[in-house]
């Protein structure tokens, strides 16, 4: 079969197309004939091998696949092995679609989907009417949280780095839209937020984390799930209890043993499309054999919503 395989961590140039035998299907994981493979920021940092969890090399990346078993459409959520034309995943974290949802649509919300409903319902537990701050609101997460924000009738300062990533996040429906590169972040937050927001995601880190932590209200809780700035941050725990400000952790691979916890979220999601509550930006769909050329533009910001690559080209 054809995938990218990795023999050495590195930058996209590391990503390479090979003919490699089929992996050997582990016990109770299925064999996914391969349609779609997510790509996402997590296999940034599995590539320059700054992800949380270490791979061994060779590696064959990617964490969700669209596909088929025995005709079957599903969609699945992996440790690995995604870029490729055949997969396995668990059943645990396999997913059928439903005959009214598309490939490309099942596949945004598989990751980034659940990733954006567990953030908002399981972690932060956001209520009506409370103030949320979602960054990267154009890309392939931020968009579906933004969306489920307002489902949850929050109001949504979103950030974005762009005009025209702004003016999706706003046609999204974002009350108000921030600047994501402004040297007066945390100030523009607080404002947008009036005067502090009650909750915030966060996936860069750095100075923006900072700024977004300034910009919560008393008792403002913050959800973290990525630091693609690579810059390892601290927080003070001085301000975070005078404050009462919190700050928990998110990795949705801690969810792949509670069968209910995504299989609920799936559905939910399934019926969030289906009533129009959320819409899935258009999947922006590489070839495999340029997965190089995907990793470079989801990096430099240059994609909206969800990133795939199509193992048939």
């Amino acid at each position: 079969m054809r995938a990218v395989v990795m023999e050495n961590y590195g930058g996209p140039e590391v990503l390479e197309v090979k003919d490699v035998p089929e992996p050997e299907l582990h016990r109770a994981h299925r064999r996914i004939e391969v349609t779609r493979a997510g790509v996402n920021f997590a296999d940034l940092h599995v590539r320059d091998n700054s992800y949380l969890a270490g791979v061994p090399l060779p590696y064959i990346p990617g964490n969700e696949v669209a596909g088929r078993i025995d005709g079957e459409r599903v969609v699945a959520l992996t440790r690995g092995g995604g870029y490729a034309e055949v997969a396995q995943a668990r059943r645990l974290t396999t997913f059928s679609v439903p005959d009214d949802i598309d490939d490309d649509t099942a596949l945004a919300l598989t990751l980034q989907g659940q990733s954006a409903w567990h953030l908002l319902n399981t972690v932060l537990r956001l209520q009506p009417k409370e103030t949320v701050i979602v960054p990267a609101a154009a890309g392939g997460l931020g968009s579906l949280a933004v969306q489920l924000a307002k489902r949850l009738d929050a109001r949504v300062v979103a950030m974005a780095s762009t005009d025209e990533k702004r003016a999706l996040a706003r046609d999204l429906g974002a009350d108000v839209v921030v600047d994501s590169t402004s040297e007066t972040l945390a100030a523009d937050l607080k404002e947008a937020a009036d005067g502090g927001a009650n909750a915030a995601l966060e996936m860069t880190g750095g100075d923006t984390l900072h700024a977004t932590m300034e910009a919560l209200a008393p008792l403002g809780r913050m959800a973290v799930y990525g630091g693609v700035s690579g810059v390892e941050t601290l927080v003070s725990t001085r301000d975070l209890m005078s404050l009462g400000k919190s700050v928990q952790g998110f990795w949705l691979p801690l969810l792949y043993g509670q069968r209910n916890a995504l299989n609920g979220a799936m559905e939910d999601l399934y019926s969030a499309v289906r009533s129009s509550e959320i819409q899935v930006s258009r999947v922006a769909v590489y070839p495999l054999s340029e997965a190089a050329r995907a990793h470079e533009d989801l990096a430099a910001r240059r994609t909206t919503g969800k990133v795939a690559l199509d193992p048939s080209r």
